[in-house]
């Protein structure tokens, strides 16, 4: 099987920040109430930017920092929950926005955890030698979907988009991969769409709202157990130990839950690389724009081995152990 890197990240947010205070303002909360609860300080919100445009602009970084042609695209797999529409594909708008016109391009939806498995798939292509480059986004305008006087989520999301170029490679950069899912708990985390309304549906269905919904206690318990579960399971498949690992990439959905991980799995808060304060829980992006975050800021450093773990709606949950 081929062997594959990761060989450029790129990462973009809205310039629009909006701190706790300002929440406080349009919903019943306050900095403190947020900071205790959640870890998160402030976030970014899109004056108007959609999915496929700040993804865009993440690809284009990433693309740059891997010094390749869009031209030796092979695929363009974009994971988002929020896409600018049902068709065309957000993959499909990026790749004419990029002029990539050899990629094959198609969304995927696995919330939060959707960096991961795009990462996973677009690994997949490469070994099996369906592809040489591949890039991978994750990017979300969660801002368009949240009920804005529902205290219990807004304050939690941000809007952002972060990208990597998967490449063929001599050496391996990817170590270990996994991915799951377990829909009996897809009521705890849920956005509607459309209900079935054509002149052969005898009961019209009243249109719900779409807005996300979430049974936070349920996913906190949830995030703690698969954090734990899945970071062993990649310790164990790669063959590596956590002293082997300079740094942990959780997704970026609460403070409190990454620190209840670390100590259930008894590995040193301080490898957990956290940048939620800033940006809040960016979905598919969070853990792409902590990895760029971290490599521009030579916090990771080339050659050093990374573990990125996941966890969203579906629910779903994954990670990978690379080299950065």
């Amino acid at each position: 099987m081929n062997k594959v890197k990761i060989i450029g990240t790129g990462s973009y947010l809205p310039e629009n920040i909006v701190k706790n205070d300002d929440l406080a303002k349009i919903v019943d909360t306050d900095d403190e109430w947020i900071r205790t609860r959640t870890g998160i300080r402030e976030r970014r919100i899109s004056e108007g930017e959609n999915t496929s445009e700040i993804a865009t602009k993440a690809a284009i970084r990433a693309i740059k920092a891997a010094n390749i042609s869009v031209d030796e695209i092979d695929f363009i797999i974009v994971a988002t929950s929020t896409p600018d529409n049902f068709l065309p594909s957000t993959a499909c708008m990026i790749q004419d926005n990029i002029k990539a016109l050899n990629a094959t391009c198609f969304d995927i939806s696995a919330a939060c955890s959707g960096f991961i498995y795009a990462l996973d798939i677009g690994t997949q292509f490469i070994r099996s030698g369906r592809a040489d480059t591949i890039l991978i986004i994750g990017a979300e305008i969660l801002s368009k979907i949240l009920d804005w006087k529902d205290r219990s989520t807004c304050i939690l999301f941000g809007d952002g988009a972060a990208a990597a170029v998967l490449k063929k490679s001599e050496t391996e950069g990817i170590f270990a991969t996994y991915t799951g899912s377990d829909g009996r708990l897809g009521d705890a985390l849920e956005c509607s769409a459309i209900p079935v309304n054509n002149p052969y549906v005898k009961r019209k269905a009243e249109k719900a709202k779409a807005v996300v919904k979430m049974d936070g206690k349920e996913i906190f318990r949830f995030a703690v157990k698969i954090m734990e579960k899945s970071i062993k399971k990649l310790l164990k498949d790669s063959g590596y130990s956590a002293d082997d690992i300079k740094g942990i990439i959780p997704h970026q959905a609460n403070f409190r839950i990454i620190e209840a991980a670390s100590k259930r799995l008894n590995i040193n808060l301080d490898k957990f690389y956290v940048n939620l304060d800033k940006y809040g829980n960016t979905s598919a992006a969070s853990i792409g724009i902590a990895l760029d975050e971290a490599v521009r800021n030579d916090i990771f450093k080339r050659g050093d081995k990374v573990l990125l773990v996941g966890f969203g709606g579906g629910l779903t949950y994954g990670g990978a152990l690379i080299e950065v």
